[in-house]
């Protein structure tokens, strides 16, 4: 219920949190023990001599051949254990309970059920579990993985080996505690293996223990030291922390966790989960993040925000006080559902802090929350996030096309068509329309497969609110690239073509700048549509191309900020807005991408933006050879 739309009374307020905080205590009865509330289809049975009264089962427990066999505690014990993951944790496994300092039984939080859940949903269906994991504080996702880990391998699968990895070996090693501390206080009448419980080195090796009845290995390992952990038979992984993995001179966390991941068969009872705090934007773990909630991924995407956790609630002894005092944020907080106790709780808690977004980078409610922790991005990420949800996949790949096979020269321009291959460099999201206008913005990159793209962006010279509508972008000889450009622009209706100049102009790889500026003088001949600018006084004879110096990159970043903020454009490409979420603003006051990131297509985007909104742009005419001033 929103309180402005609907306004809601205080009184109207109090009814609706009583209602809510029912709800939330109905979803509490939880009793791993007797299996309320627990995970997957459950049958209730009646009580037996060797049973705790009336329990609810999984259903697919009454179905094993062992199941009449039953006559005493322990045969009952051990049978449900090998289908009911929380009743193991609570019966076999002890943890050390944070605010007593005690070891007690592991039951379940909240968070840790629903994610629990998802692991046995894939599992019950023979299905690779792989899981990417975004954590809020405070509620043992990594205890609930490795926890998870450990049924596995100590009831289910035997010589099904592990491999726990973070950023530095002592978190793994901590980690990998857990593990020992519930080896060691394991109930032996429940054991599965043929000897005692407990850890011993595996070939006197330091880092890898197995575990002893089960043949079972269990590896420790660190981004660190990424070798010592390479070529072994695992079949499950617990990657901790992925989002402060660092590159190393030999290889990268991608490239690390790419062959981690790989070498795990896609077969039931696999699991594969990256899991972290976040930290920032543009890393792998954002990276990877994204493409699982656009679902390219392999993993599941999993977040866990503040207000899941139990802990984050404290009494409201002034309801009308607090409704009072509620800003715009909280009031969203309502209307997102929470109770007035978690409101309180995180009205008394960000006076912790000097700023919402540090409060917010600490107890995220969403994921773009999490990840708005840097302070350097030049992109305001709500405004990036709003664009994503105009991304979609292309409708046509392939490429532009002369009907003579030209490459280079007029011949290049005669007859273009649009030629759909699989494979192709260009992506269509919309074909050309009779009367619309359009810019294309080229983006000039390097010719081998690791220099930076070239980009040719092709969006509506719309001076409202522009539309991208295809793209090209790979890597081709300076000459070559400009004739496809013109080829691209001449398919969308002699569109207005703008080439960010400096490389053309300055440095060609291996070419003169003489030669670049001849590139471009060449392909004026024949193209009527091209980008002229002259002197900011409207002094100087008018030059091909966009200049990128000091101000007039300021100029057009400043114009895409405003764009990506207020929705100014509309984006079809998520890789354009993976480019603008590491963006930064560096200490000397420049811009540029994240180390190791791209701008090419960023770059496209405030170019062509910034042509497409002038008057002119629209005014298309094969005859006319515009001129821009700047």
């Amino acid at each position: 219920m929103e309180i402005r739309d609907k306004m809601m009374t205080v009184e109207e307020m109090v009814a609706e949190n009583l209602r809510r905080r029912e709800e939330l205590s109905r979803r509490e009865q939880y009793d791993p023990l007797h299996g309320v509330g627990g995970i997957g289809d459950r049958v209730e049975v009646q009580p037996e001599p060797w049973t705790d009264g009336r329990e609810f089962v999984p259903r697919e427990m009454t179905l094993d051949s062992d199941y009449p066999l039953v006559r005493t505690r322990t045969d009952w014990v051990r049978l449900r254990c090998r289908y009911d993951f929380e009743y193991w944790a609570v019966m076999c496994v002890k943890i050390k309970d944070k605010q007593s300092d005690r070891m007690i039984p592991f039951r379940l939080n909240r968070p840790q059920r629903r994610v629990a859940a998802l692991l046995e949903n894939d599992r019950r269906y023979g299905r690779p579990m792989r899981m990417i994991m975004l954590k809020a504080r405070q509620w043992g996702g990594s205890t609930l993985v490795q926890i998870y880990m450990a049924w596995i391998q100590c009831v289910l699968r035997e010589n099904w080996h592990s491999l726990i990895c973070s950023q530095v070996g002592a978190i793994s090693a901590a980690i990998k505690g857990i593990y020992s501390s519930l080896l060691s206080s394991y109930p032996e009448e429940y054991w599965e293996g043929d000897a005692k419980p407990g850890f011993k080195p595996y070939q006197g090796q330091k880092l890898i223990n197995e575990i002893a009845g089960r043949n079972c290995r269990v590896t420790l390992g660190s981004s660190e030291s990424q070798n010592s952990v390479r070529g072994c038979d695992y079949a499950m992984a617990h990657l901790t922390e992925v989002a402060f993995w660092k590159d190393t001179p030999s290889s990268s966390p991608t490239d690390f966790i790419r062959a981690i991941a790989g070498a795990i068969a896609r077969e039931p009872m696999t699991l594969v989960v990256l899991e972290s705090t976040a930290n920032g934007v543009g890393n792998f773990f954002h990276t990877e993040w994204l493409r699982s909630e656009r679902g390219e991924s392999d993993k599941r995407a999993v977040f866990v925000p503040w207000c899941e956790i139990a802990i984050y609630s404290v009494e409201v002894d002034d309801p009308a006080r607090l409704i009072g005092e509620m800003d715009p944020y909280e009031t969203w907080l309502w209307e997102r559902g929470l109770t007035l106790e978690q409101i309180a709780w995180y009205h008394g808690k960000r006076r912790e802090y000097a700023d919402h977004a540090s409060m917010m980078a600490e107890y995220p409610t969403t994921p773009e929350e999490a990840f708005t922790n840097s302070s350097r991005n030049v992109f305001a990420p709500e405004g990036v996030d709003k664009l994503r949800k105009g991304c979609c996949g292309a409708a046509l790949r392939g490429d532009v096309v002369a009907a003579g096979g030209k490459v280079t020269g007029p011949g290049a321009l005669s007859g273009v068509m649009f030629r759909e291959s699989s494979n192709g460099e260009m992506k269509v999201w919309q074909m050309p329309r009779d009367g619309v206008g359009y810019v294309v913005a080229v983006d000039v990159g390097g010719r081998s497969a690791n220099a930076d793209w070239s980009v040719v962006a092709v969006m509506t010279a719309d001076s409202e609110c522009p539309e991208v509508v295809a793209q090209w972008r790979g890597h081709l000889d300076h000459d070559l690239l400009t004739w496809k450009a013109a080829a691209i622009a001449r398919l969308y209706n002699t569109a207005l073509l703008v080439f960010e100049s400096n490389t053309l102009e300055t440095e060609a790889e291996g070419e003169s700048p003489d030669q670049g500026t001849y590139i471009l003088s060449t392909l004026v001949e024949h193209y009527p549509n091209i980008y002229y600018r002259v002197g900011a006084d409207g002094s100087g004879s008018p030059r091909a191309g966009f200049h990128t110096n000091r101000a007039t990159k300021q100029m057009i970043i400043t114009e895409l900020i405003a764009a990506v903020r207020d929705g100014g454009y509309i984006e079809r490409d998520a890789e354009a807005c993976d480019e603008l979420s590491v963006y930064e603003r560096r200490a000397n006051g420049s811009y540029g991408a994240r180390s190791g990131r791209h701008d090419d297509i960023l770059m496209t985007r405030a170019i062509g933006l910034h042509v497409a909104r002038s008057p002119l742009a629209a005014e298309s005419s094969d005859e006319d050879l515009r001129s821009y001033f700047i």
